[in-house]
């Protein structure tokens, strides 16, 4: 028997890729380009009985906002009745977290071309109002081409308005900016920045530059900001890791002053980003007013 493929929209869906806790992705295809695209599929009964509908609609705004080169695009969403469909990119590299971990380290240049992208891509994010919060390796992805795509927004926060202090303490310990761990409410670009500064010399040292077994000492560490760069690290990226962990928020570098530094400006070529295209959000707000609309009757099943 012939395996019957199965469709979704204009797309035939192929293989899964990744499976977490509330999705499956599966591999497909666009019938008329060809593209790949991964997609991300979602029961809605799970998304209701974990409350999940705010969370999983902020997600899927804030990735449409933020379209950049170097961040995972979301196409579109869809839906059945029982499922929700988020069409994204498909990026074929892999997440760089592998990419350390199979060859220990990487060199400089090539760190630091990565840590290029992935502030172009942050400092984006910033300029839209948007905070990941948990910039890490393994959110990272690589295309084909080796270029840097940032992923996951799950846990990202957004504000309308620039002076907001957010309040959540969430990502993961070990890239997880000081003030974060305070409890007394942050600057969501000053941590994103602590975060880069952690991914930037877990490229260049193969390891954590804070790393401990238990939860109070990590902490009493990254809050002291106490960590060695390795004796291989050149002098210029040891002063622009120094600035970017400075426990202190208000006089960490930001990315403005980043992207001056001599270090970092080093075959620096920018992203050319086309003029801000219009993002629509309709379908995102039909495909999860259907949800709550069918979640007010028929919760009896």
């Amino acid at each position: 028997m012939k395996k019957v493929r199965r469709k979704i929209g204009k797309y035939d869906v192929g293989r899964t890729i990744g499976e977490g806790t509330f999705a499956k992705v599966k591999f497909a295809k666009h019938t008329e380009t060809g593209e790949s695209v991964a997609i991300k599929v979602m029961a809605k009964t799970t998304i209701l009985n974990h409350r999940m509908v705010e969370q999983i609609k902020r997600e899927i705004s804030i990735m449409k906002i933020v379209r950049h080169p170097n961040i995972v695009r979301l196409h579109e969403v869809l839906a059945s009745q029982s499922k929700i469909y988020i069409i994204l990119e498909f990026v074929m590299g892999g997440e760089l977290y592998d990419k350390i971990v199979q060859l220990g380290k990487l060199s400089e240049n090539e760190s630091r071309r990565y840590f290029q992208q992935l502030i172009d891509a942050v400092a984006h994010c910033h300029k839209k109002g948007v905070y990941h919060r948990d910039l890490k390796p393994e959110n990272l992805l690589l295309d084909a081409y080796g270029n840097l795509k940032v992923s996951d927004f799950g846990l990202s926060a957004f504000t309308k308005q620039g002076d907001d202090l957010l309040h959540t303490t969430c990502g993961t310990p070990n890239y997880v900016a000081p003030e974060v761990l305070s409890n007394h409410g942050y600057d969501g670009a000053a941590a994103d920045v602590w975060s880069c500064g952690v991914i930037l010399y877990v490229l260049m040292a193969g390891y954590l530059p804070f790393e401990e077994a238990d939860l109070p000492t990590l902490f009493r560490r990254i809050s002291a900001a106490e960590f060695v760069c390795p004796f291989w690290f050149s002098a210029g990226a040891k002063t622009l890791i120094h600035k970017i962990l400075d426990p202190n928020p208000k006089t960490r570098v930001k990315i403005e002053e980043m992207r001056k530094d001599l270090w970092f400006r080093k075959n620096y070529s920018p992203v050319k980003l086309r003029e801000d295209e219009q993002v629509n959000l309709d379908d995102v707000q039909a495909v999860f007013d259907d949800i709550e609309g069918s979640s007010a009757h028929g919760q009896s099943h």
